[in-house]
């Protein structure tokens, strides 16, 4: 985590603050630019923010009418500029541009921008008039010196000035006037000097180039324009040639010659095949930087593709193509061996004789270079050699400059950016190789085209007053200076004795009106001119201030604050600032007050805001303008992200939280590597924080996080480093190739910032599983070489797989392939066996070797058998398979099996001997003397005598009991007589059987198993199981149908195991954590319903429910009554089985009977408001009827026409809603004690009852009790 620097931050200092205010920065010159209503100390560094509408009082229309004469900064910031810029003496440097270009990447708001359009403006290095005012010409636009454009479109030179009275312009071509009327191909654009050149009716631009000069005219003087020289692009063709192909021998040195047709600009060269391949390049093979192909030694692969050079030129976007090379290279080695491109010393093995090194370019030991200030000079060195030379540079006497020098082409170019003096010198490369060493040096003169020193600048006097124009350049040789005035030389003006020109100064002594003109200085020497305008002008003007009236600005706390008051004048006026109407100056202690006028507040408080007045005088008047000052509290980012490590696929957050000044608002965004940060599906942007959904390797980087309101910003930083799986090993060689082993070297990948722990070899063979990778060995994360140990007759290929605690890369591409000699096997087949498929036969299997084991070609297998108890002879017979069955073998018998590996190379080992086994058949005899006894309701114990081992005719596998279950002793119980089986592995008399049913009876048999199947069966046999405890009682439900009775149900138990005696309930009170007593009641068997009594209707009862026979009580089943209506938490079903409430008839019937008594309800209504009845109500009214009530005589209401009005048992209120009156029934009026019981589906389980009206109705003369109103709510 770091905070960068933050703008607004007192004393902050970073890459976006503002260079500081001080006297050599903000006290330069007569005035501050006018454009400039904040300084950039005041943007940057001291968040001082952008200036609202007029505060006060609103601009004049004037000032309004001017705006055109600027660009509108923002709506939020409404300048209102007057037309007057005085800028800065001093030029735009490296800093404030280094600056400005920060700045706009960081996207700061749309005044910001504004305001360093201005500062930019204000650097530019011409005092500016208000347009209003006469002034002589200035150029604003022009085109390059060196001006190269297209031949297919227009031609465009650009002129552009400014002046009062508006100048003309007219040009030069080659020194002499250029007649623009007389060519009909040539315009000038409207209230321009721009030329246009128009092709579009014929014509040729190469007729129209040389050299231009553009002269803007007023009465005031004439500013020239630099001498445009106008070239037409050129991209000529190639010549057509035929070329032979070129013969060299193998290791000597070779250059293709490019040769391109020139160019304007000069094309660019590269090399590719004729099928436009790129030529790949390295140290042996590299293009030089005259484009000529360089092959310091050429080897025999550099035949497989021939050489082409291409030209591309810039303007008209095309690319050229030279007919291609063809290489025949003489060689001792016909034959491209793969092995010998990776042998250690593959030009001694390829018979190429090694050489020392020798320089192709440049030729000789020694040359010369110049190179003009602020370009870059590139120095080259390609040397032949074999081996191929290495590359090395010095400086004679030093160093060469690291923060300038970087090398190219492989070391074998040196480039020195932005020369200046000091890199003169010599330098020199070093070529080497293990046959020795040559160096070449390069002695670097470094010249120089004139620069200012001091350029000249606009002259702004008041009459009487003195100046001076200074025109100072260097340059190496040294530049000659030449004066002229409105275009021509000073010299052959007419004579001003208010002027005394001293070399490279013109003195203006007591100057008046007259004086005014545009003087040019001309500086130049043989590498180029320079050439500046700076005008003399002699005004009388009173003080007026070029800033909007009556700003406001808001400014951060404890920041140091400049606030300028832009003003023009002449003679110059002098400023004074006042705060709050005070008449006392302001300079000093907190304040100062610069030259230009502007008043730097060093440090601000909150008592520094108020309204700031500044005054500006001279001779002729003065004028004042008010800045009212707010101070806003600082953005601070308090808790900032940290840096993280996480691994690929996990979740990261990076907090970032901020205080900052309410009234401002506030905007958190986020940079990823400082540029603007996208959020994707996978980012989650909070206030606070920012969250990163499976994290990817593309994630990794430094994330800022950028809190800014319209004032200031802070920054903090933190990085996000992310565990990956390492990249695939790369350019895999095989090396040290000997009979059984090779040395593989591999480049290890990157690994993504978790250490490589481990190297996995793997290899390939194409002869046994070709296309299958295999491991082969693994080695540490530290190694990249190891000797791998290879077996004989295999045609490997190798690849590297690299892991780390996130997972394994993916496979490098696989290395070259290397075949080892063949050699007789080393071993035998593994995993043989023997074992019969049927009685007659043995079938002899085995396990393959590999390729790795086979050791050489036509591998096979010699397979031996015999009886083992006669010895015979051995059988034998030779296999290319895996298998072999013999057949014709006696039943079970055992046979020594032998199987010997066989290649062309010669036999294995003799191979171990193995015991097998002929075909088994069924068992012939069954067991005898079965016994049974039992041990319990669910077990017996069984016994019997063991049968002969001929009788097996096999492997005796198990005997196996096989019974079932014949009948209960229960009536009318139905029971399975599925068989079951139950097994007693090896050759034993006894075994138990198990999970038997009780009080029933079942029958049993026995047999033998071997690998064939069962044997005979024995004699069946009978048992009873004696009775048992019995299975749970099914489905035990428990019901509540009031507070205060319990009902219970249940079903007999699925299995009774025996007679049922009865049923044993236990069931205890509990609420909450109180248990009380536990009660035990005691049913017959025939019973399976119980009520019960409530003692409270609070507590909650747990009951327990078991079967009893004469063994004892079997399983238990446990329930719960239901929760009180009141508990908090409604309980589910208390038993499985349960039905749901809404497939209960009662329930459906109670539901229908609601249903027709509410439509019957509805249709009564429906009819009685049809018909328009009277209803006599007047003696239930309990207030008279008003006159203005409507009603019959009889004194009834009559509703026919007014469908609107509310039923009676309703009343309105006063915004027209129908309101219930309390007399109106509800579920409460027919429940008992006046508190329904609901079950916990929310159906209602009281009983209902009738509630007696507190008095008597008489037939319809009640409308309340027919209401179907009032029957709707007691219903809802």
């Amino acid at each position: 985590m770091r905070r960068l620097a933050t703008s607004g931050a007192a004393g902050d200092v970073g890459e976006v603050a503002a260079p500081a205010a001080d006297s050599s920065d903000c006290a330069r010159g007569r005035s501050l630019s006018p454009w400039r209503l904040i300084d950039l100390c005041a943007i940057c560094d001291t968040g001082v923010g952008a200036p609202s509408a007029d505060w006060n009082s609103a601009p004049s229309g004037g000032a309004r009418g001017r705006l055109n004469e600027a660009e509108e900064l923002s709506s939020a910031w409404e300048v209102h500029l007057e037309p007057l810029e005085v800028t800065r003496s001093q030029g735009l440097g490296s800093r404030e541009l280094g600056l400005v270009l920060r700045m706009a990447r960081q996207q700061p708001p749309p005044w910001v921008h504004a305001a360093f359009l201005l500062f930019f403006l204000s650097l530019g290095g011409a005092i500016e008039i208000p347009m209003d005012l006469t002034q002589p010409p200035t150029i604003t636009k022009q085109s390059v010196k060196d001006h190269i454009v297209d031949p297919r479109d227009n031609i465009l030179i650009e002129c552009e000035a400014k002046g009062n009275p508006a100048p003309s312009f007219h040009w030069t071509r080659n020194s002499r006037f250029f007649n623009i009327a007389k060519d009909p191909r040539v315009s000038m654009r409207r209230r321009s000097g721009t030329l246009v050149i128009d092709f579009r009716s014929g014509g040729r631009p190469e007729e129209y180039e040389g050299e231009y000069q553009c002269f803007a005219r007023n009465k005031f003087g004439t500013a020239l324009s630099n001498r445009i020289r106008l070239q037409v692009s050129k991209s000529p063709l190639w010549p057509k040639e035929n070329l032979d192909p070129v013969v060299v021998q193998e290791g000597a040195p070779l250059t293709l010659q490019c040769n391109p047709p020139p160019g304007l600009p000069s094309p660019v060269i590269f090399w590719m095949s004729s099928s436009m391949e790129p030529i790949t390049q390295d140290k042996r093979v590299s293009q030089g930087h005259n484009g000529d192909l360089y092959f310091s030694n050429v080897m025999l692969q550099d035949m497989q593709t021939d050489y082409s050079c291409n030209a591309r030129f810039h303007f008209t976007h095309t690319i050229q193509q030279k007919n291609p090379f063809t290489l025949k290279v003489l060689t001792n080695h016909p034959y491209n061996d793969s092995s010998l491109r990776n042998h250690p010393d593959m030009y001694s093995a390829r018979g190429v004789a090694e050489r020392t090194p020798s320089f192709m370019y440049p030729q000789g030991t020694s040359s010369s270079q110049m190179v003009l200030r602020g370009m870059d000079l590139l120095l080259e060195c390609i040397a032949s050699g074999v081996p191929t030379p290495d590359i090395a540079w010095y400086k004679k006497g030093g160093d060469l400059p690291s923060d300038k020098a970087k090398f190219e082409n492989f070391n074998k170019a040196l480039r020195i950016t932005n020369v200046s003096e000091e890199d003169s010198g010599e330098y020199f490369c070093l070529a080497s190789n293990k046959m020795g060493s040559i160096r070449h040096t390069i002695s670097v003169r470094v010249k120089a085209a004139p620069y200012w020193l001091d350029e000249p600048k606009n002259l702004i006097l008041a009459p009487g007053e003195d100046g001076r124009l200074v025109c100072r350049a260097n340059g190496n040789p040294k530049p000659t200076v030449q004066w002229m005035v409105n275009g021509e030389p000073l010299q052959s003006a007419p004579p001003n004795p208010n002027r005394e020109v001293a070399g490279d100064t013109i003195i203006f002594r007591d100057t008046q009106i007259s004086s005014r003109a545009v003087y040019q200085c001309n500086t130049s020497n043989e590498h180029g001119y320079l050439l500046a305008n700076a005008f003399v002008s002699v005004l009388d003007v009173p003080p007026r201030m070029l800033s909007p009236r009556n700003q406001f600005i808001r400014v951060i706390l404890y920041n140091r604050t400049r606030l300028d008051c832009p003003f023009f004048g002449s003679p110059i006026p002098t400023l004074r600032w006042f705060k709050n109407g005070q008449g006392s100056n302001l300079d000093g202690g907190n304040y100062h007050v610069y030259e230009n006028g502007s008043l730097e507040i060093k440090m601000i408080r909150k008592e520094d805001q108020g309204i700031y007045t500044c005054v500006a005088t001279n001779i002729l008047g003065k004028a004042e303008n008010q800045v009212r000052l707010e101070v806003k509290d600082p953005t601070r980012i308090y808790r900032m992200p940290e840096d993280q490590v996480a691994k690929r696929g996990t979740t990261v957050q990076l907090e970032c939280r901020v205080k900052h000044d309410p009234s401002l608002k506030l905007t958190v965004s986020w940079l990823k590597d400082d540029e603007p940060l996208y959020i994707g599906n996978r980012m989650k942007k909070e206030d606070d924080s920012l969250t990163i959904f499976g994290v990817a390797e593309r994630d990794q980087g430094s994330y800022t996080c950028v809190a800014s309101t319209e004032l200031d910003q802070d920054l903090a930083k933190a990085y996000l480093t992310v565990l990956g799986r390492p990249d695939r090993p790369r350019d895999l060689e095989l090396t040290d190739l000997a009979e059984r082993s090779v040395r593989l070297t591999w480049i290890p990948g990157d690994d993504n910032n978790s250490p490589i722990t481990d190297y996995v070899v793997q290899f390939e063979e194409d002869q046994f599983q070709p296309g299958v990778w295999h491991d082969h060995s693994k080695f540490p994360g530290s190694v990249n070489s190891a000797i791998l140990q290879l077996s004989p007759y295999v045609n490997y290929q190798f690849r590297v797989i690299a892991v780390n605690e996130v997972g394994s890369s993916h496979p490098s591409l696989p290395s070259e392939r290397y075949r080892t000699s063949g050699a007789p096997p080393e071993s035998n087949p593994s995993d043989v066996k023997g074992e019969g498929t049927r009685k007659n036969n043995m079938e002899i299997t085995w396990t393959p070797m590999n390729a790795t084991s086979a050791f050489g070609p036509n591998l096979r297998y010699i397979v031996k058998w015999r009886r083992r108890e006669t010895r015979e002879t051995w059988n034998n017979v030779t296999v290319w398979g895996s298998r072999y069955v013999v057949g014709q073998t006696p039943v079970y018998v055992p046979y020594e099996i032998r199987v010997q590996a066989e290649n062309d190379f010669g036999k294995a080992p003799e191979p171990d001997t193995v015991i097998g086994y002929s075909g088994e058949d069924y068992p012939r005899a069954a067991p005898t003397e079965v016994k049974i006894r039992v041990l319990n309701s669910t077990a017996i114990s069984l016994q019997w005598n063991r049968v002969y081992s001929d009788t097996v005719q096999g492997q005796l596998r198990e005997y196996r009991a096989y019974y079932w279950r014949e009948s209960s002793l229960l009536k009318n119980l139905w029971v399975s007589q599925k068989r079951q089986q139950a097994s007693f592995p090896g050759d034993r008399p006894r075994g138990v059987v198990s999970r038997l049913f009780p009080y029933s009876n079942y029958k049993l048999e026995m047999v033998v198993v071997n690998g064939r199947g069962d044997g005979p069966r024995s004699e069946t046999k009978e048992f009873t199981t004696p009775e048992g405890v019995p299975s749970a009682p099914r489905r035990f439900r428990v019901r509540q149908p009031n507070l205060e009775t319990i009902n219970l149900e249940w079903d007999h138990p699925e299995h009774p195991n025996g007679i049922l005696t009865g049923y044993t309930l236990k069931y205890v009170a509990f609420n909450g954590t109180k248990v009380g007593k536990q009660m035990v009641e005691n049913f017959s068997p025939n019973q399976t319903k119980f009520s019960m009594q409530r003692a409270d209707p609070v507590s909650r009862y747990r009951f327990t429910l078991s079967a009893r026979t004469q063994v004892g009580s079997g399983e238990a089943v446990t329930e719960e009554s239901p929760a009180p209506p009141n508990e908090a938490t409604p309980t589910a079903a208390y038993t499985n089985n349960q039905a749901d409430i809404a497939t209960q008839g009662w329930f459906i019937g109670l539901m229908c009977a609601i249903a027709l008594l509410v439509l019957i309800l509805l249709i009564v209504c429906f009819i009685k408001r049809s018909r328009g009845g009277k209803y006599p109500v007047r003696e239930k009214k309990d207030v008279p009827l008003g006159p203005e009530d409507p009603k019959e005589e009889d004194g009834s209401f009559d509703y026919s026409d007014e469908d609107n009005k509310p039923l009676q048992g309703s009343q309105t209120s006063l915004d027209g809603t129908i309101k219930q009156q309390e007399s109106d029934d509800s579920l409460v009026d027919y429940g008992e004690g006046g508190e329904g019981q609901f079950n916990e589906d929310g159906s209602f389980i009281g009983q209902y009852t009738v509630k007696k009206d507190k008095e008597e109705t008489e037939g319809n003369e009640s409308s309340e009790a027919t209401s179907p109103v009032n029957a709707i709510y007691s219903l809802a």
